[in-house]
């Protein structure tokens, strides 16, 4: 078993925009009703949806099946997260093959010219995933920090004691 693939993909954006005006059709079959949302509220929304279109098959090469083994054409869809990075969807049978590899994640980059839309894909297993940094608890570190001072004010005290024990003995 793969720790990971990778897929890339290139779609000419001006085949999307001929495919478009030809099949109406096209879009509803294919992309989800958000990725549809989101492509024609763009002002060149075939730029987006072949840019989704290439996400899909970037995907299916990443997890190393293309549209086959019963994925469908929906089963992988592209969504943005709160800072409007691309997210990757997955349902379906596209999902059930990516547990069973043991992907837990597939990271996604899309990119577009004037021309063409490219978008690339990388699907990780917890081996190879990078591991987020776990940050300490603010108030955690607050209780450290005020446990830290009170250890370097207790030795001061200390000190001064003993400074002080020293001065009455001489």
């Amino acid at each position: 078993m793969a720790l990971a693939g990778i897929g890339v993909d290139m779609l000419e954006i001006a085949r999307m925009e001929k495919v478009l005006a030809r099949r109406p059709s096209f879009v509803t079959r294919v992309f989800t009703k958000g990725e549809r949302a989101y492509c024609d509220r763009m002002a060149r929304p075939a730029q987006h949806y072949a840019a989704r279109f290439a996400a899909r098959e970037a995907v299916l090469k990443a997890l190393g099946t293309g549209f086959s083994r019963g994925i469908g054409l929906r089963d992988v869809s592209v969504t943005r997260d709160e800072s409007g990075r691309p997210e990757v969807l997955l349902d379906g049978r596209a999902r059930e093959i990516a547990d069973e590899m043991g992907v837990r994640e597939v990271a996604l980059s899309l990119s577009y010219t004037h021309d063409v839309a490219v978008a690339s894909a990388v699907a990780m297993t917890d081996e190879v995933r990078p591991k987020v940094e776990e940050r300490p608890d603010p108030k955690m570190e607050l209780q450290a920090s005020f446990r830290a001072a009170r250890s370097v004010l207790d030795e001061l005290e200390r000190v001064e004691e003993h400074a002080d024990e020293d001065a009455r003995r001489d």
